[in-house]
């Protein structure tokens, strides 16, 4: 069932921020038993879009227009961000990747492309290896599967690598173990999200003048209250059963396109060939974390060619 959301004049809701992407339109519909918001623009093969943390659909818009130009762009706001619905579970990357399945089914297409940046590279990911069949091509930005890398990951940072902005050789992200932590951060960051936001922007981006005062206020908002934070760390706290499924995954059998800052590169370099043979992977290295903010046109020129090869 299609439907309309409800007018509001609050300058950061859905309503009033698609005016800044003429040609795209609210959408929401309930699928896979949750009511999921997207917008939607332009002519032409379908690619999915699914954002990460913390933020929402709105951090597509950089890229929105010119991609719409080729392709039918559908922006989603996955299961637990934004104005989607924010339920107590399913929030592991196959539930996540069932949802868009299902989104996919409804608007009638055969395949799709997908990108996904962050958790949404993570639940791109997982769409590919679980709905290899509804796949065109895959492209990851700055994010991928779980696995037990993970396990890896320091419980505090090495000496002399905890500066100003994350250390590319050894990058301390401190906030995927806070997120595990169930109940703790609503009550600590409802009402104050922008604090640990804005220094999040400040540490993972090489310029964070390029995340605009509106696109911060946008997210703020978004995550500012504890369903909010509740619901997106669940993401987070997925994680061992994203590594157990992966586990049982075969090898991902269409072109898959990697993009990766300063930060991920290496990572995304050495990690993805496991699970991909057609693949390419290219590195912005004078962008960090927030590559639509920071880098549009670069990401444009590297996913434009890849989608119509």
């Amino acid at each position: 069932m299609q439907e309309n959301s409800t007018t509001t004049t609050d300058k950061y809701s859905d309503e009033e921020l698609i005016r800044n992407l003429p040609g795209f339109e609210n959408k929401y519909i309930t699928v896979n038993g949750i009511r999921l918001h997207y917008v939607v623009g332009g002519q032409g093969k379908p690619l999915v879009c699914l954002p990460g943390w913390p933020q929402t659909w709105y951090s597509l818009h950089p890229v929105a227009m010119q991609l719409a130009k080729e392709y039918r762009v559908i922006i989603v706001d996955v299961r637990g961000m934004g104005t989607s619905e924010k339920p107590e579970s399913g929030y592991d990357k196959k539930t996540m990747a069932t949802d868009i399945q299902k989104l996919v089914m409804h608007l009638g297409f055969e395949k799709v492309s997908l990108m996904g940046h962050d958790i949404g590279g993570m639940i791109a990911m997982s769409f590919a290896f679980n709905f290899p069949e509804l796949t065109e091509k895959l492209i990851v930005i700055d994010g991928s599967h779980p696995s037990e890398g993970l396990y890896q990951m320091p419980l505090i940072p090495s000496p002399g690598t905890f500066n100003e902005k994350m250390d590319s050789e050894m990058p301390y992200a401190w906030w995927m173990g806070f997120n595990q932590v169930k109940g703790l951060p609503e009550q600590l960051l409802e009402g104050r999200f922008h604090l640990l936001q804005e220094w999040l922007f400040k540490y993972v981006m090489i310029d964070e003048s390029k995340m605009t005062a509106l696109e911060r206020a946008v997210y703020a908002n978004a995550y500012n209250d504890k369903e909010s934070i509740r619901a997106s760390n669940a993401w987070y706290q997925t994680f061992n059963k994203d590594i157990e499924d992966v586990k049982h995954y075969q090898k991902l059998p269409m072109p898959v396109l990697g993009i990766g800052s300063y930060i991920s590169y290496n990572y995304m370099n050495y990690g993805l060939p496991f699970v991909a043979d057609d693949l390419e992977v290219v590195g912005i290295m004078d962008s960090g974390h927030y590559l639509f903010e920071e880098k549009p046109q670069e990401v444009l020129e590297i996913i434009l060619p890849f989608l119509a090869s």
